[in-house]
């Protein structure tokens, strides 16, 4: 009975988290950048960031805090796997722990826009153009790292993918959606930097296969009896 508690207790934690990292990443990736930049113009951009500080700040927060929940979802997913085949299951950790620092870095270029437009030494050391120029670089550089982050958040669905298609604990569908996702976010990646002009953002079209993990984790969990099958034929060998 314990056994059956603690492993259906992991895989929900697993889905919460992995849950988790939903609304904090649209929040900061996609809500708020839609909310206060204008395309072609910097003025109304820097004049909605001022207006809205504490919601530019908040977009900050909530991709660091995305960051630190990544690496706590992919430490229960391990768990949840790793009898399928452990080493498989290590690059789902070490893709999230490359991708974490990664983000959190990132968030550097926000809070240089922030240094440029509140600080009195920068406002008054270069002319408005030269500041919205230099505000429109790192607003650029922002949206290149989160490109960058992008390769590894495809990437740790790779393995997690093919162990969920190999166990029999967790629907194989799941384990083919997961490695769709992945190739959705590898293809983005890809043509942002050698195609900029595309305008596509394949992975709007191929987030199925986390939302069914995050769904069937919640849910589901996993089937016991299957993984237990797993875990004894681990331990044996």
């Amino acid at each position: 009975m314990m056994k059956t508690t603690s492993i259906k207790t992991t895989a929900r934690i697993a889905g919460f988290l992995y849950l988790l990292q939903i609304p904090l990443g649209v929040f900061g990736i996609v809500y708020v950048p839609k909310v206060l930049m204008v395309t072609g113009n910097m003025t109304e951009t820097a004049s909605n960031i001022l207006a809205n500080e504490f919601l530019f700040r908040l977009s900050i927060v909530s991709a660091i805090l995305c960051a630190l929940v990544t690496i706590a979802t992919a430490l229960y997913i391990y768990k949840v796997l790793k009898y399928v085949n452990k080493n498989y299951a290590k690059w789902i950790l070490l893709f999230t722990l490359v991708v974490a620092p990664i983000s959190m870095l990132n968030e550097l270029n926000s809070v240089a826009v922030l240094l440029l437009l509140k600080n009195n030494e920068c406002t008054t050391a270069f002319t408005q153009i030269q500041l919205y120029n230099l505000i429109s670089v790192f607003l650029d550089l922002h949206k290149y790292g989160l490109q960058i982050v992008g390769i590894f958040f495809g990437l740790w669905l790779l393995p997690m993918g093919y162990l969920v298609f190999k166990s029999t604990y967790i629907p194989k569908i799941i384990g083919v959606f997961l490695i769709v996702t992945c190739l959705g976010y590898l293809i983005d990646f890809t043509t942002f930097f050698l195609s900029p002009n595309v305008g596509i953002i394949i992975s709007e079209y191929t987030w199925l296969g986390e939302v069914l993990m995050v769904l069937w984790l919640l849910i589901k969990g996993v089937n016991v009896e299957k993984f237990e099958k797993w875990k004894d034929e681990f331990i044996k060998n």
